[in-house]
């Protein structure tokens, strides 16, 4: 056997994007993956146990990306997958004419790979907070490999 043989795919950090959780120990405003999707969970129901089995948990979740409602049905004693779920607060420096955002992180450096986001309300705000000269800080939600800003908020004052 040669070296060349052996390829190992590497994850960015090492930490893995999702952990096991019981499915009976998920309560409503977790989060789950269902269909590979990092969801919030808005609705838990628990059915009780039948002849021969297991109670099952009816989970119905908001992908906390695209908003979609996804529904999965589960054995309370098995294991679901819960994603590691991270907020954080940058401040706005640019908005560039495609549409790409420039972030100032806590460290210094600036953070060009983040598009406004889909929603007009949030990408408005943004825009008009920015053209006024305020201060722009976006909460920016990663999870799965997927980044999106969530929220936005002025502060102080302007020009």
């Amino acid at each position: 056997m040669s070296d060349d043989e052996h390829h190992f795919e590497s994850s960015e950090s090492g930490a893995s994007k999702t952990y096991p959780q019981q499915a009976g120990n998920i309560r409503k405003g977790g989060h789950i993956v269902i269909k590979g999707r990092p969801c919030k969970v808005v609705e838990v129901s628990t059915s009780k146990t039948g002849k021969h089995g297991h109670a099952k948990c009816h989970f119905v979740a908001i992908d906390i990306f695209n908003a979609k409602k996804l529904e999965d049905i589960v054995p309370s004693s098995h294991n679901c997958d819960v994603p590691h779920v991270n907020r954080v607060d940058y401040q706005l420096i640019d908005i560039s004419e495609d549409g790409f955002v420039s972030l100032l992180t806590d460290s210094g450096g600036t953070k060009d790979d983040l598009k406004l986001p889909t929603d007009d309300a949030l990408a408005a705000q943004m825009r008009s907070g920015f053209e006024e000269g305020k201060d722009v800080v976006v909460s920016v939600m990663s999870s799965m490999g997927e980044e999106q800003i969530c929220a936005v908020k002025e502060v102080g004052g302007g020009k």
